[in-house]
């Protein structure tokens, strides 16, 4: 923890001066609080910024209310000597700063100290939330739970010796179970999240494991970041409810600053792996700087869709891809567009990837469709090939109404190649004319299956007998109707390369069968 004496150290080299202390320097400081004149609820703690305040006596004043132990007012010497004796009163620390020093920096200096210099008992820094759930649940006096907005587990209070069923299954599980979400939503209570900033009872539920909470929302101006669970049996007293509200705002700036961060090293990493899609010869060096281990990799493409909502889910997604540090993560991921493109280290099984790909629908919510592909196996050199097997086999994976999660290219090539042929065909690179078009034109014309015929005795290797099965019509018939064609046509059956020819026209011009 942060003791009044190093603060009143480190703020000394910014030019702060200690005009007022309490009777021990040794006062821990576990939180800030920052003067915001159009905030209804004035914020509450440890460490109070007065910007925009004009006077010392104010400044002491609204340190007061924050419950304060240190104020940092902007000024010269002397000070008011009645800001000094409400200070001495109230037993508030009063550092005075030269007005050339700038807020922001002094913000900054401040929020570093008390906040991410904490350490909890267990030698955890708050940055990943942890030491907050174990103050506020200290201050609350019950365990406490913190939430993001889809109810994934970011961080829990550290006793877990009279936690109740729900709250085991919701840390073990990393997130609520999804029977208890189905409880809350009936009972209105994300929609009070939603909404408001107060505190919420939610009534025990015996039959769930529940034995009660109290649940205030974390926002940043109108957005929902999360929430804070209090595992209690009945409504906190109004002076918690003031410590959960604070604990609310304290969450509210830690997760701001971590999306910053981890939002420009999502940016710096996506742009390494787009560089690498596109081909470079820097590639040994890009992979270097993203700690992927040498070998083979194979380039994964996902989308991600919510009902009608196309790529309602990509960013959802892109988050839970780039969530950890980078040795827990075994590949490196790129937001381009629509479409989130992974580079996994992955050799001629591609096991890996599914079982990756499987981790990421496993954390979103259950509502989000994903479709994926995935490119074969690549050297560096490789991977601008393999990224256009992947988008190739998601364009096939989100072609067909049902089916596995990913098409793989090395199980699926055949039937990306015929998608090739299909956009070759549509881009009018097919002849417009010859015996697979004549034949069409006729069947549209008559009424004749003469196409049909054709494809069933090629597919069938010339056999008419496996032919006349396949189309149900008798040897003879097939027969007769390869004379027909032969008069309509110059078919010439009998030369592989026109053979070869037709079946490559005719898989132009098929539509894919589901």
């Amino acid at each position: 923890m942060l003791r009044l004496d190093r603060l009143v150290n480190v703020l000394g080299g910014y030019g702060a001066r200690l005009c007022c202390a309490p009777a021990s320097r040794a006062v821990e400081l576990r939180s800030v609080a920052v003067h915001d004149p159009t905030d209804p609820h004035p914020a509450t703690g440890d460490v109070f910024l007065s910007v925009g305040v004009d006077s010392a006596a104010d400044a002491v004043r609204l340190a007061r209310a924050a419950r304060a132990a240190a104020v940092l007012v902007r000024g010269r010497p002397p000070l008011d000597e009645e800001a000094l004796a409400g200070a001495r009163d109230a037993g508030i620390a009063v550092l005075l700063v030269e007005p050339e020093v700038s807020w922001s920096q002094l913000a900054g200096v401040v929020y570093g100290l008390v906040v991410e210099g904490r350490q909890t008992d267990a030698g955890r820094g708050p940055t990943d939330l942890f030491a907050l759930a174990d103050a506020l649940a200290a201050e609350v006096g019950s365990a406490v739970t913190i939430e993001d907005q889809m109810s994934r587990v970011l961080a829990y209070s550290g006793s877990q010796q009279a936690a109740d069923p729900a709250r085991l299954e919701t840390i073990l599980g990393r997130r609520v179970p999804e029977a208890m979400r189905r409880l809350f939503e009936r009972g209105g209570v994300f929609a009070h999240l939603t909404t408001s900033d107060e505190p919420l009872f939610v009534e025990p539920s015996p039959e769930h494991g529940l034995r009660g909470r109290m649940v205030v929302a974390v926002r940043a101006g109108r957005e929902l970041l999360g929430s804070i669970w209090v595992e209690c049996e009945r409504p906190l007293p109004e002076e918690r409810r003031v410590v959960l509200v604070d604990g609310a705002r304290a969450v509210a700036l830690h997760l701001l600053r971590s999306r910053v961060g981890a939002d420009l090293e999502r940016q710096v990493e996506s742009d390494l792996v787009i560089r690498l899609l596109e081909g470079t010869a820097e590639a040994p060096s890009l992979v270097s700087r993203l700690g992927l281990p040498g070998g083979r990799f194979r380039v994964i493409a996902l989308q991600a869709h919510v009902a009608e909502e196309r790529h309602a889910a990509i960013l959802l997604a892109f988050e839970r891809a780039t969530t950890g540090f980078g040795w827990s993560r075994p590949g490196r991921s790129a937001l381009f567009g629509n479409t989130l493109y992974t580079v996994l280290p992955c050799g001629g099984d591609p096991g890996p990837a599914r079982d990756w790909l499987a981790s990421i629908v496993n954390v979103l919510p259950r509502r989000v469709t994903v479709f994926a592909g995935v490119g074969g196996t690549a050297d560096l050199g490789q991977l601008p090939a393999s990224r256009q097997e992947a988008d190739e086999s998601l364009a096939l994976r989100a072609a067909r109404p049902r089916g596995d999660l990913a098409v793989v290219y090395d199980e699926s090539w055949d039937g990306i190649l015929l998608q090739r042929l299909r956009a070759a065909a549509s881009a009018g690179r097919v002849p417009a004319r010859g015996p697979v078009a004549e034949l069409t034109r006729h069947d549209a014309e008559r009424g004749t299956r003469y196409i049909a015929t054709l494809r069933a005795w090629l597919e069938e290797q010339g056999d008419p007998v496996a032919a006349g099965n396949r189309l149900g019509v008798h040897p003879n018939t097939v027969r007769y109707r390869l004379r027909r064609m032969g008069e309509i046509t110059n078919l010439q059956l009998e030369l592989p390369e026109k053979r070869l020819a037709m079946i490559i026209a005719l898989a132009a011009g098929q539509d894919e069968r589901p």
